[in-house]
């Protein structure tokens, strides 16, 4: 690609200085030189005259990642936000560019992160376009992904928890392969539970279920039968005639597993929010 610039003077010397100065090259860069328009002398020294305009140019090979920088600007500027800052961190292997803009952030992320997601994907096809070592882009604004990271881990945390108690699976909302990853990753270090993905494109999703041959750890659970509940080692049983004698309240220090029938752990298909309560279908 070739970059250039122009400057004027009242000589081609200076003009040509000029031109430098606003070109702003490397200094290993071959700049060439073009003259526009020669200067011409005033009349008798007073009338008409013009200065000299000349033009400076280098060509150079785009930097992908200057390439990426320019065209996250763009995005930034279509969403109304012409104050930003990008910083770009780059290796072998992985694009790091991080985005300030001030109290704008929200209109980057958008719906949990949804226009973050998007830019990240458009930038890593531009990122990789015509390059035969593919690199991974992660785009970040105000620390929203390491937020969001912590929000997973806690989520993956605390259904695992659940998991492991009541034998229940728990069906995650849809995410991208990104937050997928953090939630097995997690799930991975709970003693007693696993992980997998169902579902196809946007629409999947992480299943937490407990390993082949483990028990949940609230074996009493809570049963309702004939003539009342059991729940853990508590018999409210019912009414039988007059209150009183046999027919009042029985209590029985029995623990429910002998009473409660077995069955295998059932999913929660309702989904769990990634925000609010899980809500468990009875």
């Amino acid at each position: 690609m070739i970059k250039e610039a122009f400057g004027t003077g009242a000589t081609l010397e200076e003009a040509k200085d000029a031109a430098l100065k606003a070109l702003g090259a490397p200094e290993d860069a071959d700049v060439k030189y073009e003259i526009i328009e020669k200067p011409k002398a005033k009349v008798f020294g007073l009338f008409g005259g013009s200065d000299a305009k000349m033009k400076a140019f280098y060509e150079f090979e785009e930097d992908p990642f200057a390439k990426a920088k320019d065209y996250v600007l763009t995005i930034l500027k279509s969403l109304g936000i012409e104050e930003a800052e990008i910083e770009v961190e780059a290796d072998d292997e992985d694009v790091k560019i991080n985005i300030s803009c001030g109290d704008d952030y929200g209109s980057v992320i958008g719906r949990r992160g949804e226009t973050l997601d998007a830019i990240q994907y458009l930038t890593r096809l531009v990122i990789n376009r015509g390059s035969e070592d593919y690199k991974r882009v992660s785009i970040n604004v105000g620390n929203y992904r390491e937020k969001r990271e912590n929000t997973l881990r806690s989520l993956a945390r605390k259904n695992a928890a659940k998991v492991r108690k009541y034998g229940r699976n728990v069906v995650l909302e849809p995410m991208n392969p990104y937050e997928r990853r953090i939630i097995h990753t997690t799930v991975q270090e709970i003693e007693g539970v696993t992980s997998h993905s169902v579902g196809s494109d946007g629409d999947r999703k992480v299943v937490i279920t407990l390993e082949e041959g483990v028990k949940p750890t609230n074996g009493g659970g809570y049963n309702r039968g004939r003539g009342g509940y059991n729940k853990g080692g508590y018999n409210k049983g019912g009414y039988r005639g007059n209150r009183g004698g046999n027919g009042g309240r029985r209590y029985n220090n029995e623990s429910s597993e002998s009473s409660a029938p077995s069955r295998a752990p059932r999913s929660d298909s309702a989904g769990a929010s990634l925000y609010g309560k899980i809500e468990i279908n009875k």
